[in-house]
């Protein structure tokens, strides 16, 4: 980070309104890279870590592509006909274990990576199960996002990212995307010498909110219980318990 927010990182860590430090946040940087190939995403990630990690929470980065991780919706793709291996089981137990997720790409014709919508299409597989209070697994989360690349496409792949994670049950808080983008074409990537990258304002500024935003919300979540556990119960729902929702006939 530059100086002038290095300094105001600790500034605001010393005067943050709350203490943090009984969160965990995971960056799942879906770079097409494996470690450990340098990735220009990671770089960005950086910037949000250090400010966790400077109040307190804990984090861990993965690129998933380091990772077997089948396509499908199972649970565990390794029991079924088409599949021998499938890691990503022990990645879930990652997300599952989260306070906040940050879902991490590069650009590629315009879209999220493959492997980002890898990712996604997983944890949506997971979605059937409920969390302890009946509820879809991931209510009570917080996501966000953050991208980089060499062509448009950060807010696209921004409204894709935070509406998915956002229907499977994740909190968005506001302000939490953020990316960066060079000159469009072959020009230098993020972590590139003289890409201006690392002291750009615009995108120091996003990333810094974004952390501090998702740290707000995740605490105001974790201090209140999650998502209240009313009228958002599928089991309930299937079982006739249709709360204020009025039939045909007008009856609860």
């Amino acid at each position: 980070m530059s100086e002038q927010l290095t300094n105001i990182t600790q500034h605001q860590c010393q005067n943050a309104p709350a203490k943090y430090d009984d969160l965990k946040a995971l960056f799942l940087n879906c770079t097409l890279n494996r470690t450990p190939v340098l990735s220009h995403t990671e770089g960005v990630i950086k910037i949000a870590q250090t400010i966790f990690e400077a109040n307190g929470v804990q984090t861990k980065i993965i690129r998933p592509v380091d990772y077997d991780i089948p396509a499908g919706l199972g649970l565990d793709m390794s029991q079924t006909d088409e599949w021998d291996k499938d890691d990503w089981p022990q990645l879930q137990k990652e997300v599952d274990a989260t306070d906040i997720l940050v879902l991490c790409t590069s650009v590629w014709l315009g879209e999220k990576s493959s492997v980002c919508n890898r990712v996604l299409e997983r944890i949506y597989g997971y979605t059937h199960l409920l969390n302890d209070k009946g509820q879809y697994r991931d209510y009570g989360k917080v996501g966000a996002t953050l991208i980089t690349g060499n062509e448009d496409g950060v807010k696209h792949c921004a409204m894709n990212i935070l509406f998915s994670l956002s229907h499977i049950g994740y909190t968005i808080p506001p302000q939490v995307d953020a990316g960066w983008l060079g000159e469009v074409g072959p020009g230098p990537s993020y972590l590139d010498p003289g890409s201006g990258g690392p002291e750009n304002d615009f995108t120091n500024r996003n990333t810094t909110f974004l952390a501090w935003n998702c740290m707000h919300m995740a605490r105001l979540l974790k201090d209140n219980g999650g998502i209240p556990a009313h009228g958002n119960l599928p089991d309930a729902w299937d079982a006739g318990c249709k709360t204020d929702f009025k039939n045909p006939e007008h009856k609860r």
